[in-house]
């Protein structure tokens, strides 16, 4: 990276602090967009979500203008920012939602499918879909989105620069900008993301790395790996509730990490237990692309075994603590 882009960088980053230390102070930020608890939320008080308002402009907006390769992704995050703002503001409903998330699924796969067989296409979209959600459900916690971007965008850095500048540059621009914002919302948090945070996040931290795959920066485990702690709690997470027969799009306080809090954990506890986990992943994942497939393999499984015995852990937990209560 050039001088030039570092600054950059820092210029964002200071941009962000300082904007979202306005709002909070000109009492702008409740007028803005407000997060009002509800059955599904960890929090008792209102609080302002203007983090992803604020963030990912100062993202995408000169993204779109210095990264020509990702000129496509970066267009399709701004639509998905200007639907989550009226989202947050007003609220849209789900069909609504859902259908620009295909949307944008669907430019940024044809924009770049060149010898991309239909069938894997169609397997994309649907990833890059629920890459844009999963990061919105696990968005429930102080410090949680916020932690999972900067670490993940910088693990996408890291192989990246050498090979795919573009798709760095813009990763280390949402390490930027989601790093600011993580100042306000570490626990207790003054600030939240917000669907027009989350939302974009998460179709980035798919899209990318689907680009990186497409474009052979990284095999496909990667992004998995890096972004895992989201990945698996929220699917893990759905595909209960499905067996359950709930509904799937009411609120809900199910996700393990929501549960660790219900069980006695504080924020500040969970936010520094993630990021830990999301420092590992993140770490051995980048560790791992240089070794043979046989490593590579074990490392997963490993992965996997460590990631079953937690939520068994916790699903353990969880049950003695409802027992207790219900004896």
């Amino acid at each position: 990276m050039t001088l030039a882009f570092l600054l950059y960088l820092l210029a964002a980053f200071v941009a962000t602090i300082i904007l979202l230390a306005w709002l909070l102070r000109s009492g702008w930020a409740l007028r803005i967009a407000m997060d009002v608890p509800n059955q599904r939320s960890l929090h008792r008080q209102p609080v302002p979500r203007v983090g992803g308002v604020v963030a990912l402009p100062l993202a995408l907006l000169p993204a779109a203008l210095l990264l020509p390769g990702m000129r496509m992704a970066v267009v399709a995050g701004l639509l998905l920012w200007g639907l989550s703002f009226i989202d947050d503001r007003r609220g849209l409903p789900v069909v609504v939602r859902f259908s620009v998330h295909a949307t944008a699924a669907i430019g940024v796969l044809l924009w770049g499918a060149t010898g991309t067989p239909p069938l894997l296409l169609v397997l994309l979209v649907v990833v890059i879909i629920w890459g844009t959600n999963l990061f919105n459900f696990m968005d429930g916690a102080d410090g949680l989105a916020g932690g999972m971007a900067v670490v993940g965008f910088v693990a996408y850095v890291i192989p990246a620069s050498p090979v795919n500048p573009d798709l760095a540059h813009l990763a280390a621009l949402l390490v930027a900008v989601s790093f600011g914002f993580l100042l306000f919302n570490y626990p207790p948090a003054k600030v939240f993301m917000g669907d027009a945070g989350s939302i974009p996040l998460g179709f980035f931290a798919a899209t990318l790395g689907v680009f990186g795959w497409q474009q052979n920066t990284w095999p496909l485990w990667f992004p998995l790996l890096v972004f895992s702690p989201f990945i698996l709690d929220a699917t893990v997470t759905l595909i209960k509730r499905l067996l359950r027969g709930e509904r799937l799009w009411l609120a809900h306080r199910d996700h393990y990490y929501q549960r660790l809090v219900r069980i006695g954990w504080s924020h500040r506890r969970l936010a520094l237990s993630e990021y830990v986990l999301m420092m590992a992943c993140s770490a051995s994942a980048i560790a791992l692309l240089k070794c043979d497939q046989g490593v590579q393999f074990a490392g997963l499984l490993a992965w996997a075994v460590l990631y079953a015995l937690a939520m068994i852990r916790i699903d353990i937990r969880w049950k003695q603590q409802q027992q207790g209560r219900a004896a």
